[in-house]
């Protein structure tokens, strides 16, 4: 590897020491940037996780290299940045190795994508025809985001709905493998009758510049456009004003309340397998699952653990390592998520919620985070708390115990979850139109 400059080549053989499990010299691979927010500890977590959901390489594919993004050479000032994409497959599935090289042959950036998958097809309680889509732009300025807005056709005004998606840079459909259920909800509801704006993640359409600010919290990550999504719903002519609610999924769901407090106008909140339990701790507590599952997975568990007490040390700053810390979150970042809580925020709210949970949920479960939520909420008349049993993180049905190679196969949105959010969005009758209702012909 030494003087070697050629992206491509730098590209596959990242993804062969990883193979091999030679994650320090991948680090000596990474620009000063990248090195501040990721380490070789970080980066073994990333690759055993894969492991353990997939299985072993079974081949690497040929790498495709192209110029990257422009939102990554403005964030590196890099302008002979190259992005190249190494396709690998595994036993039980696959994914993408992602790394930008600059002209000095050092990585600027690296993750870990899904693969190139079958095209998503609609569920089978989407309605296309009753609703169209536009697309539209989320905030303003240099972090402004690309989104969708699913508007019912027909007379209105229509209920709507902003959709947050959970942890990570995912885009505006939550895409996960072969499966968008983002993009399962917007259109379930769209068909009956709820206006739905989804947009991609800060993190997502502006990952390079995001990275570069030490500052960045959970809440710049939710709650800015949040909001603008909110406006934007609200300013349209087909959409009641009044009745523009905040779904959020996982992490998106444990922003929600955070959305509301910064934007008193949300009507109310959906929260979806919204985690209460603190993010590092259930780190610690999925790690372990999935190292039951496969006991090649045991070292990320010590990784895992040594990150999280960093989290929990009164010694914590913003200027502790990234690389030290969970998931390479800046410190400024778990310092406003280790002093946020979802519960008590939700609580102060004067506003309705549904909260729906799967059963089979092994991410956000029902005894480490639902019970979080009845504990503070259930005694309220208008929080309506409903357990799938069925269902999985993504409220993906099924039988069994839950694991991470389910997402890998195409999949939709239980459909009784569209019902369940539909239904709680419809505008309530009056006591007297419903005591009349059985004597209308």
């Amino acid at each position: 590897m030494s003087g070697e400059t050629d992206p491509a080549a730098i590209a596959t053989a990242v993804v062969e020491l990883a193979r091999h499990g030679r994650f320090a010299d991948i680090e000596t691979l990474f620009a000063p940037p990248l090195r501040a927010a990721a380490s070789a500890e970080t980066l073994q977590v990333a690759w055993e996780s894969q492991l353990s959901r997939i299985g072993a390489i079974s081949a690497v594919g040929t790498p495709i290299s192209e110029p990257a993004p422009q939102g990554w050479v403005a964030a590196t000032g890099k302008a002979e940045l190259v992005k190249v994409s190494v396709p690998v497959t595994y036993e039980r599935g696959g994914l993408t190795v992602v790394v930008a090289v600059d002209e000095t042959g050092l990585l600027q950036d690296l993750r870990l994508a899904p693969p190139l998958t079958e095209p998503w097809t609609p569920p089978p309680y989407a309605r296309p025809r009753r609703f169209a889509e536009h697309e539209v732009t989320v905030g303003s300025g240099a972090l402004a985001v690309p989104g969708t807005l699913s508007l019912p056709r027909g007379a209105g005004p229509h209920p709507g709905v902003v959709l947050l998606s959970g942890g990570g840079p995912f885009d505006r459909d939550a895409t996960s493998g072969p499966n968008k259920p983002l993009k399962d909800l917007a259109w379930g509801l769209a068909g009956r009758g709820v206006a739905v704006l989804r947009f991609d993640k800060v993190t997502h359409a502006h990952a390079a510049r995001v990275a570069a600010d030490p500052g960045f919290t959970m809440s710049d990550e939710y709650v800015p456009h949040a909001v603008a999504a909110v406006h934007l719903l609200q300013r349209h002519p087909a959409v009641d004003a009044a009745r523009v609610f905040v779904a959020g999924h996982s992490m998106g769901g444990k922003a929600a309340p955070r959305v509301a407090a910064a934007e008193p106008s949300v009507a109310g909140l959906v929260l979806l397998a919204a985690d209460t339990q603190p993010m590092h701790q259930a780190a610690v507590r999925v790690v372990r699952h999935l190292a039951s599952l496969d006991p090649g997975a045991r070292a990320a568990v010590e990784v895992i653990t040594r990150q999280a007490a960093r989290v929990d040390s009164p010694h914590l700053s913003a200027g502790t390592p990234a690389a030290e810390l969970p998931f390479g979150f800046s410190g400024a970042y778990w310092l406003d998520l280790r002093g946020y809580d979802p519960v008590a925020t939700a609580a102060a709210l004067d506003k309705p919620m549904l909260i729906l949970q799967g059963g089979r949920d092994y991410h956000v479960t029902v005894a480490d985070d639902l019970a979080g939520w009845r504990a503070g909420l259930a005694h309220r008349p208008d929080v309506t708390i409903r357990v799938h049993d069925a269902d999985d993180h993504l409220f993906f049905p099924g039988s069994g115990p839950s694991t991470p190679a389910d997402y890998d196969r195409p999949q939709h949105v239980d459909p009784a979850v569209i019902t369940d959010i539909a239904d709680w969005l419809a505008p309530r009758r009056p006591a007297i139109t419903r005591l009349l209702s059985p004597f209308r012909r």
